[in-house]
């Protein structure tokens, strides 16, 4: 069901902090986008999320992004585990996504890409 994790990465200004990372996983991004106030960039298995702390400071205590193949079906499995969802499912960028609550107290942001994304990442539909 997971198909790509990825590690949150929180920088103070993503133009100046994208070459390293680039670098260092030996590769261009794959995705650059924006969400509400921050600016987003999934290099390797880094997300870099870059914006004012009122835009990013709500998103460090959460884990994910946490791809998966098909958010209806995650819904369905984090019910049944006595998850419960707390934010979405909404549209992206890059898709939908949701976030959960499980009975570990971990909150955890899970995304379904579009067929686009997933395609360009992922090297399948």
């Amino acid at each position: 069901m997971i198909l790509k994790t990825y590690a949150r990465l929180f920088v103070t200004d993503l133009d100046r902090a994208l070459p390293l990372y680039e670098k260092l996983a030996g590769r261009a991004a794959d995705l650059r986008f924006g969400f509400e106030a921050a600016e987003l960039a999934a290099v390797g298995d880094l997300l870099l999320i870059a914006g004012p702390p009122a835009a990013t400071d709500r998103y460090r205590s959460t884990v994910g992004p946490l791809i998966v193949a098909d958010l209806d079906a995650l819904r369905e499995l984090l019910a049944a585990a006595g998850a419960a969802v707390t934010h979405g499912p909404e549209e992206s960028a890059t898709g939908r996504f949701l976030y959960a609550a499980h009975p570990d107290g971990a909150v955890v942001e899970y995304v379904e890409w579009s067929t686009e994304v997933r395609e360009r990442v992922l090297g399948t539909g």
